[in-house]
């Protein structure tokens, strides 16, 4: 009976210090998943994977004859895995059946600095549109003569352009501004940027 009672309590011993193992395993686990989530979430925070932001119209007036125009981007940042980003922009009651030019900037207003035409936006009869271009965004940069000396100039602003001269015309009139920012060389004002939004990320 004795050697029974002993064997009885070595094995109560062996269990609870199994399960004392087992309980202090289980928190490191734990500690060690929270320390994981907690890195990942820190990594994400400071290296987004996309960054979204909204343009605005580039003046009052432009503001006031098109109140319900609403224009947003959406960047995934994929260039240290694909080789290029993703700039999705989609635009909202625009003005319709017109093409829009979009350009990465110096500067989002006048006098915009170095410019990069990166592609067009096609509203249709809705005033809807959108297009994804497939770019470098984040480290794009304008290489450049300062003084005699090269210098970068990161493009990290967005502006958006009246693809025609003509197609401003229903707000601003007949003899609105000529500017260079399409292919062709003539295109109408800044309709929209991106100056109340954040810059993009440099690299």
């Amino acid at each position: 009976m004795k050697i029974s009672r002993t064997l009885g309590a070595l094995l109560l011993a062996t269990l609870a210090t199994g399960g004392a193992l087992a309980g202090a395993a289980g928190t490191a686990a734990a500690a060690g998943g929270a320390t994981a989530t907690s890195a990942a979430l820190t990594a994400q925070h400071t290296n987004p994977t996309s960054q979204r932001l909204t343009l605005t119209p580039s003046s009052a007036q432009l503001a006031a004859c098109m109140p319900h125009a609403k224009v947003s981007v959406n960047v995934a940042l994929r260039t240290n895995q694909t080789g290029r980003d993703v700039f999705h922009i989609e635009g909202e009651n625009l003005p319709p059946n017109r093409d829009y030019t979009v350009f990465l900037l110096e500067q989002a207003g006048a006098p915009f600095g170095a410019a990069e035409y990166i592609g067009d936006l096609h509203a249709n009869a809705r005033g809807h549109g959108e297009n994804d271009f497939k770019l470098i965004v984040q480290e794009a940069f304008a290489s450049t003569l300062v003084d005699g000396k090269r210098v970068r100039v990161d493009l990290n602003r967005v502006g958006m352009w009246f693809a025609d001269p003509k197609d401003d015309d229903f707000c601003l009139g007949a003899n609105s501004p000529v500017t260079p920012f399409d292919g062709d060389n003539e295109a109408g004002v800044q309709a929209f940027n991106s100056a109340n939004a954040a810059p993009l990320p440099a690299p």
